[in-house]
């Protein structure tokens, strides 16, 4: 065991370094100069060398490239260009809407694909399995903008349900305020919950000791509540943790559409304003909780399902 988790420990780090060396390289690709659209259109070439002196952009890459590595292990990630304040204050201030949005969106999406799930799997191939088949499909096609722009019409709008922007103040307030943004990101990934859980049960339900439990009398809803979820719901959880990039991707998007103060209109501000070390720093934290989500995923799997192990083979 302790030799699997260490290659995979080790896989993760290397995983890190690179995304870390492609945030830093990428946005250097970027068309434009940090220090120019700070000091604005009048600024004269002395001012622009000396402010790109003062931070450091003037220094050969290899070099900056080594202070942002220094930067990230050990937490303190320098200043904004933009914002004029360190880093991390920035991100202690806009984590949790960001992750408020992503843990709502997700239990939207479990809540209302569980059951679809479920339904669809007992019900394979028949008008029930199709009709949820097409509206997933349709869901996970429409673009979470889109998805969240019709939510907002219809329910802010139209109903006045719901408010249309912004980020509340207390716990029901900002349910209130997340609410649209977040069954448009649920609405988004619930093909994937879905389609996979569907696939899960359908595999659980053929086995020998699903069908020895049906001979024994119990009834089908005891069957999934006691034997079959438990099974089925690993590959779930393995794709949910996979498609974490995707959710972040869309919260980037959402934030923009709702007016939501979190780290994707952080991101956006910064792509804008050529901010180089709060654009690299946010890169590589949202790829780092895919990989470690990824390895604490796999890690899970190893100690709950013995086929994972080395030396393990199924019959």
């Amino acid at each position: 065991m302790l030799a699997y988790v260490a290659r995979r420990v080790g896989i993760s780090l290397v995983q890190l370094l690179l995304l870390a060396f492609l945030a830093f390289s990428l946005i250097h690709f970027v068309p434009g100069n940090p220090v120019s659209t700070m000091l604005g259109p009048r600024a004269t070439p002395a001012e622009i060398k000396l402010i790109s002196d003062s931070l450091g952009l003037n220094r050969p890459l290899p070099s900056q490239f080594w202070l942002f590595l220094e930067h990230l292990v050990t937490g303190h990630f320098g200043q904004s260009f933009t914002f004029s304040q360190s880093i991390s204050s920035l991100i202690g201030q806009r984590l949790v809407p960001s992750l408020a949005l992503i843990a709502y969106g997700t239990l939207v999406a479990m809540v209302i694909g569980v059951p679809l799930a479920i339904l669809a799997a007992l019900r394979i191939d028949r008008p029930v399995d199709h009709a949820i088949r097409i509206f997933t499909t349709v869901s996970f096609a429409m673009p979470t903008f889109w998805s969240g722009l019709v939510l907002a019409v219809v329910f802010a709008l139209k109903l006045h349900w719901l408010p249309i922007s912004g980020y509340g103040a207390g716990f029901w307030g900002i349910v209130r305020s997340l609410t649209l943004p977040a069954v448009a990101l649920g609405l988004s990934l619930l093909a994937v919950i879905v389609r996979t859980l569907r696939s899960s049960i359908r595999h659980v339900l053929s086995l020998e000791y699903v069908e020895a439990t049906r001979a024994r009398g119990f009834t089908t809803w005891r069957i999934m509540a006691h034997h079959v979820m438990r099974n089925a719901v690993m590959p779930t959880v393995t794709v949910l943790a996979v498609n974490v990039g995707f959710l972040i991707g869309g919260t980037v998007v959402l934030e923009q559409v709702f007016q939501i103060p979190g780290l994707g209109t952080l991101l956006f501000l910064a792509v804008e304003q050529r901010d180089y070390p709060l654009v690299e720093t946010l890169a590589v934290l949202a790829g780092s909780v895919v990989v470690f989500l990824n390895l604490a995923t796999d890690l899970l799997q190893f100690v709950v399902d013995p086929r994972v192990r080395p030396g393990v083979h199924s019959a």
